[in-house]
Order: structure tokens, then C-alpha cells, then sequence
């Protein structure tokens, strides 16, 4: 079993890790893809804190990683997420009127 230090540690990142998941959230991000945010920032902050090796180059990945919901908001990506649903416009019918069916109300 792990060091109950350890197990604090870990649970207290997870809380940690939540406050801008939540915010993703809310913007309508998909719960796998919010999950998967989740897990992997919880991951890297386990990383830098159990072994600090990387940490000039993991930090500021870390860092933007974590205040980036922040920054963005949800308002703006639902915005972003609304650009890529978009349906494509129909296609237009651009058959001359001479050589379309009798019955083609276009």
C-alpha cells in the first residue's frame, strides 16, 4: 500500500485538477474529452511532484495545461466547439432548368 502521504497527495491534486475541469465543463466540452483532460493533468502533477526530474520542462506545459481553461472561458469554447458542429450548407442544385425532372420543385 502506498505512503498515506502519497495518497494524500494524489487526492488532493485530484480536488485540485477539478476546479478547471469543471470550467470545460460547463463550456459543453464532451465528458470523455474532459475526463481525459482531467486524468492527464492529475498524471503530470503526480509526475513533477513524486519525481521533480523534468520539472524546467514540465512545469510550464503544467502551468498552461492548467490555466488555460481559465484564460479561454467557457463562453469562447463554446464558441470554438460551435464553429466545428456546423452542418454544411446543402447542396445547390445546379442542374440547368431545361434538363431538370418536370416533378423538381427547384
Amino acid at each position: 500500500m502506498p505512503a498515506p502521504w502519497l495518497l494524500a497527495l494524489g487526492l488532493a491534486l485530484a480536488l485540485i485538477v477539478l476546479i478547471p475541469a469543471k470550467r470545460l465543463q460547463l463550456a459543453g466540452l464532451p465528458g470523455r474529452v474532459t475526463g481525459a483532460y482531467a486524468i492527464a493533468l492529475w498524471l503530470l502533477g503526480m509526475v513533477i511532484a513524486i519525481r521533480p526530474i523534468g520539472i524546467r520542462f514540465l512545469l510550464p506545459i503544467l502551468l498552461i495545461a492548467y490555466l488555460a481553461p481559465f484564460v479561454a472561458g467557457p463562453e469562447r469554447v463554446a464558441r470554438v466547439l460551435a464553429r466545428r458542429r456546423l452542418d454544411p450548407p446543402p447542396m445547390k442544385n445546379v442542374t440547368p432548368p431545361d434538363q431538370r425532372p418536370p416533378d423538381d420543385p427547384a
